[in-house]
């Protein structure tokens, strides 16, 4: 019944996509330029530079130093370096760097999928220029965005992370040696994985952003606020300034849309992890969110 169900929406969305096949394909080439002017310049050299770190060991420098921290998430120390990345270089980063590291052993299952239900997160420079510049008009505004984002990733955390999981994974993998070969391999292996990735991420955010069409056609704001539901991304132009706008841009941003959740699904299949833990995440950090903008939304905006 299930199947039959999928099978007629997915029709019905084929016969869409013909009746409105000439604005679609503007909003097709819109999708591409937005790829091209902001998801590939944001996200390519963060997926690049995090797979490099992680080979030359960078989990392990964060480890002893940041173990305490850790400690806080019931999660080892090796943990540290994927919620850095995570909070430094946008979605998907953290959740790619949480499967690399299982997939190296230094995670159990269970380990990794406690640390996704907190470890995915956006671009700073996107909440800053992006939301908070470019729809808010005030970097001080942006500013206060990341600071709720990553106030509200690792409150997240707190209530999700700490109790184990059913993955039952006790054990982690057997434990990779550091990847070796010279600074150049490793650069050159680094920069061709973070290529498949960029493609992928490119192919949902293409995708969403048509599938978003008639959403954005909704009147402002709750126009916006749907499309930025399903594409994080397409949206953030179309969000309304002012404390509303504040508290919708801290919602969304939190959540990061389903555009990005199917990201972190394809980044996380080739370990067999589930994006569950990370759904959970996403939902309760953008709720926290957004009301922990609703509360400084007065102070902050005026």
């Amino acid at each position: 019944m299930r199947r039959k169900v999928l099978m007629a929406a997915v029709l019905l969305i084929t016969v869409w996509l013909l009746w409105e096949a000439e604005a679609l394909r503007e909003a097709a080439r819109e999708g591409l330029a937005l790829c091209a002017g902001s998801v590939i310049p944001a996200l390519f050299p963060f997926l690049a530079a995090s797979s490099l770190l992680l080979k030359l060991g960078f989990e392990d420098a964060l480890a002893g130093p940041l173990a305490p921290l850790m400690g806080l998430y019931r999660l080892p120390g090796e943990a540290a370096g994927v919620l850095v990345l995570g909070l430094a270089g946008g979605y998907p980063v953290g959740a790619r760097t949480a499967a690399e590291l299982y997939a190296q052993g230094a995670l159990t299952r269970d380990e990794a999928e406690r640390l996704l239900t907190f470890c995915n997160n956006a671009n700073p420079a996107f909440l800053l220029s992006g939301l908070g510049l470019g729809v808010l008009g005030s970097v001080r505004a942006g500013l206060w965005l990341w600071l709720i984002h990553v106030l509200s990733a690792l409150v997240t955390g707190l209530v999700l992370a700490r109790k184990p999981g059913r993955s039952g994974g006790g054990r982690p993998l057997p434990r990779k040696a550091p990847a070796e070969g010279s600074f150049p391999e490793l650069l050159v292996g680094a920069v061709q994985g973070a290529l498949g990735a960029i493609l992928g991420i490119c192919a949902f955010v293409e995708l969403f952003y048509v599938l978003g069409l008639p959403l954005r056609r909704l009147p402002a704001p709750w126009g916006a606020g749907l499309a930025g539901a399903v594409e994080l991304f397409s949206a953030s132009a179309a969000l309304p300034g002012g404390r509303l706008g504040f508290v919708l841009a801290a919602g969304l941003a939190g959540f990061g849309g389903l555009s990005v959740l199917c990201q972190t699904a394809a980044v996380l299949a080739p370990q067999g992890l589930s994006p569950a833990p990370c759904f959970r995440g996403k939902l309760l950090q953008g709720v926290l969110s957004a009301a922990l903008a609703a509360i400084l939304a007065p102070w902050v905006m005026g």
